[in-house]
């Protein structure tokens, strides 16, 4: 028979707060503990010869807070373990023991499996005082947070948001940059410093960009952000979007945007694609964002669609990419481990064929080139296809193998082209020269459709020298000779090798 662990929460600080139960169970205890002596009530309890062990050595000698929670849990259960059987070890914590305390987290889980009975006895928190000294109701909306995990996505404006666990300006600035994430930098916040402790409370009303600029804070501390119906302060939120969708889809939306269709958008998608690949091949980040929104965009439309038919809705969208990409990281997500990108395609592949497999597909009864997208752009296509035919041994063993396919190929085409054969036979074999010249660049590591995309640039970007240096002469392309245009061709292709 093991000692039993009680935790008692010490309240939010004022000693008048602390219940009469609570009193009598620390004075009656065994061995008393205490997570910090860093708290008021603590003071006036050991003034009263209620006198406590603090792990306060503990926060010393580790590194993080995770390391301290762990070793203050494991020191109290080996000691109840050890203990005099039925001895009553007291554990205090500050405020409630189930607001914000890790260490009564592990206890709670841990406590079971060794055998410890626990008893926990609740106290004031600081969430009481918080409510009555910052004067909010949180059934209008309330959420709490810990300061170490603040970002932009746990942000909801629209609540009332109380961040604990703020213990210094370090933590302050940490939080400070997870608020602008969704506050303009002068947005009105309240910290709260010993709330409801006599003497030493202190609140106070600053703009955002202030709150790692002022002292005070310690245990006791925390930033309070009342809730706010301002919906450009939800204008960078994914839900915010799709309201803004539905609402464009809805009977008193947009005209246009109600009467679309799947079909009647379908373009759409392909080249609002090829718009963000431009601001990708031109390097230009503030074109891409812009890009990027419109690409979103439709999807956020082919999602709406499907949701008011009653199919999805983009959150199953997310959900479903969510589980693929757990699934098939395992090196990441799971045991397996990658050392190099080509491991990590290896399991990505793998798991890929499990999925299918689950579904009742056979990877092994499909063709070696499923899985290629039927309206692929065809360059791109047959890069894929013949990438998948090289991957089951369909390919050449060295690429003199390639050059004479092509110049076959070349030849036959000029043959057709000098017999006069009929359009469609003629188109047919350039059809095979470009196959054969996609061929060549994967041999050799090349994208075709990127090398082309390449060549266009150059091209276009070429023949706007020509056009500029025929404008200065006062003549366009159709009123200039081959020679002309050509000696300027000549001209851009110089300067550009300068």
């Amino acid at each position: 028979m093991s000692a039993r662990i009680t935790i008692v929460g010490l309240g939010s600080g004022d000693p008048d707060k602390l219940t009469l139960g609570s009193l009598k169970r620390l004075q009656g205890a065994g061995e008393r503990y205490v997570r910090t002596k860093d708290h008021p009530v603590v003071a006036w309890l050991e003034e009263t010869e209620v006198s406590f062990v603090s792990f306060d050595d503990v926060y010393e000698a580790k590194e993080d807070f995770p390391s301290v929670y762990e070793e203050i849990a494991a020191r109290l259960l080996k000691r109840g373990e050890y203990g005099p059987a039925g001895m009553e070890i007291v554990y205090a914590v500050p405020g409630h023991p189930m607001v914000a305390e890790a260490t009564v987290k592990l206890l709670r889980e841990r406590c079971p499996q060794a055998g410890i009975a626990l008893e926990i006895i609740g106290g004031e928190s600081f969430l009481d005082e918080a409510f009555v000294r910052l004067g909010f109701d949180p059934i209008e909306g309330f959420a709490l947070l810990d300061a170490t995990d603040i970002g932009g996505g746990r942000i909801d404006p629209r609540r009332h948001t109380l961040i604990g666990q703020v213990y210094d300006q370090l933590t302050a600035s940490e939080v400070k940059l997870g608020l602008m994430e969704v506050f303009p930098d002068d947005y009105p916040v309240v910290v709260g410093h010993a709330l409801g402790v006599s003497g030493q409370e202190q609140i106070r009303r600053i703009p955002l960009y202030e709150l790692d600029r002022i002292d005070g804070y310690g245990n006791l501390s925390l930033v309070y952000i009342p809730a706010s119906e301002d919906e450009a302060l939800r204008i960078r939120s994914f839900e915010r979007l799709h309201e803004i969708v539905t609402i464009l889809r809805s009977p008193g939306g947009c005209p246009w945007d109600r009467e679309q269709t799947h079909q009647s958008i379908r373009k759409n998608l392909i080249e609002e694609t090829y718009e963000v690949l431009e601001t990708i091949d031109d390097d230009d980040p503030d074109h891409m964002r812009e890009e990027l929104g419109d690409l979103l965009l439709q999807i956020m439309l082919h999602s709406q669609m499907e949701e008011e038919l009653g199919t999805f809705t983009v959150y199953d969208v997310i959900r479903e990419l969510n589980e693929k990409l757990l699934y098939r990281h395992p090196h990441v997500f799971g045991n397996l481990s990658a050392e190099d990108a080509e491991a990590a395609l290896n399991n990505w592949e793998a798991m890929k064929a499990e999925e299918k497999r689950r579904k009742g597909i056979k990877p092994e009864q499909q063709s070696a080139l499923s899985g290629v997208p039927r309206d692929l752009p065809a360059l791109m296509k047959a890069y894929k296809l013949q990438k998948k035919a090289a991957k089951a041994g369909f390919d050449w063993e060295q690429i003199d193998g390639v050059w004479d396919k092509l110049e076959e190929e070349i030849a036959e085409l000029k043959q057709a082209v000098k017999d006069k054969q009929d359009p469609e036979a003629q188109e047919l074999e350039l059809g095979d020269v470009l196959f054969s010249v996609v061929n060549a660049a994967r041999y050799i590591g090349a994208d075709p459709e990127q090398a082309l995309s390449r060549t266009i640039a150059k091209f276009t970007r070429r023949f706007h020298y020509v056009e500029e240096r025929l404008r200065a002469q006062g003549k366009t392309p159709g009123d200039s000779s081959l020679s002309e245009m050509d000696a300027f061709w000549e001209e851009a292709k110089s300067k550009e090798r300068e």
